[in-house]
């Protein structure tokens, strides 16, 4: 799903646009043992209780695809005969109403999910009229087709911190009770994807509020990929490595600097076409810019040797997981040097006298703990 396909699903989460016809929940402690179970459809709640479930569904569906969205696809084999894409449509077809599939699913979260709270497992059905348009944009008069879709969201439920509130009755404050809070999705999914602004029964789009952490085993019981996604930090810890190992002596400061300035033009570009699908690049593509940036031809051949051996062939990576375009930093053992990406220039590399030196060119505007201080040159100094 590319980002107007996503941005198109969540408009339809708000209480004057939505179609949710059933919203069901399993609250589960860190025991696996269920507390509660609930069917309510959205209609039948106050305004405002409906507005926040639809708001945690909106959120499963928030981030940057590639990122906190991950596309998991789904092989013709499990799509003919799968037990895990069966249950999904199941779910699917039944609009939630389906109880034993609804258990089944639920226990199925319960039994793999590794969590540390208590936590809320969320369903929603919704069916979407999606208009049609003809070639001049204008919406068409023949009719739309119906996109049936579910949304998992799995929420943590935590206590929230004792505290003075102000009890307007009595004209003071007084202690406010501990309560149980339902937070923000850790971790989600969307069946089907809406691809091409139609259902794709092959795939699904995975959640991940923090991409550090990706409930693998979780996303491992639900689809049973024949071949997980990499992680954004697995992602970036290979293409760092692979730079490191591959090029040796020449990974210096001008060639990541020459590659991170590469890749976020590329980001911007894709960023700017919300149309565009999430952006990949490949092994070639790599090489590409390695030489763009002088790497010698032995090194670009040992980069795509080892990209093979480490991630395998015609495996591509997403950008956005590699760098981050608006920061740039150089560490060393005891510094940290934070610099706008466009202004890397300032900084170069030298060896003097045999040692090894980061320059940082400095004509003004130089503080050193809030106070403003003067460079001189100690041979034109007068002492």
């Amino acid at each position: 799903m590319n980002r107007k396909e996503i941005a198109e699903i969540r408009r339809r989460l708000n209480p004057e646009r939505t179609n949710v016809t059933l919203i069901r929940g399993c609250y589960v402690n860190r025991d696996r043992e269920i507390i509660s179970q609930f069917a309510q459809s959205p209609l039948a709640m106050p305004e405002e209780e409906a507005e926040k479930y639809l708001a945690l569904f909106s959120k499963t569906l928030s981030g940057t695809p590639d990122k906190n969205l991950v596309n998991i696809g789904f092989s013709a084999d499990q799509v003919r005969d799968g037990e895990e894409h069966r249950l999904l449509m199941a779910l699917r077809d039944s609009a939630l109403t389906d109880d034993a599939a609804v258990q089944a699913f639920c226990e199925h979260v319960i039994s793999t999910l590794d969590a540390e709270d208590n936590y809320l497992i969320l369903l929603m059905h919704d069916a979407y009229d999606v208009p049609s348009f003809s070639a001049d944009g204008a919406r068409a008069e023949d009719g739309s087709d119906v996109f049936h879709y579910i949304i998992c969201s799995v929420c943590p439920v935590r206590q929230s911190k004792p505290a003075l509130r102000w009890d307007a009755a009595k004209n003071e404050f007084r202690t406010r009770a501990v309560d149980w809070i339902v937070n923000a999705p850790e971790t989600g999914f969307m069946f089907p994807a809406f691809d091409d602004r139609a259902a794709n029964i092959y795939s699904a789009v995975y959640y991940l509020r923090d991409p550090g952490t990706p409930h693998d085993e979780l996303s491992a019981a639900l689809f049973n990929a024949e071949e997980k996604p990499l992680s954004a930090d697995e992602q970036r810890e290979t293409f760092r490595s692979l730079l490191e190992d591959s090029l040796e002596e020449e990974c210096s400061y001008d060639l990541v600097q020459s590659v991170h300035e590469q890749l976020s033009e590329r980001i911007r570009e894709q960023k700017a076409d919300r149309e565009a699908d999430p952006l990949r690049i490949s092994r070639n593509e790599m090489r590409g810019m390695l030489r763009d940036a002088g790497v010698s031809p032995e090194r670009v051949e040992a980069f795509g040797v080892q990209y093979d051996e480490r991630l395998g062939a015609g495996v591509d990576l997403s950008p956005v997981n590699i760098v981050e375009p608006k920061s740039f930093s150089v560490k060393l053992p005891d510094v940290v040097i934070k610099i706008a990406p466009e202004r890397a220039d300032l900084i170069e590399t030298r060896v003097i006298d045999g040692r090894k030196y980061l320059l940082i060119r400095a004509e003004e505007g130089v503080e050193v703990n809030g106070v403003n201080i003067a460079i001189t040159d100690p041979e034109e100094s007068p002492f």
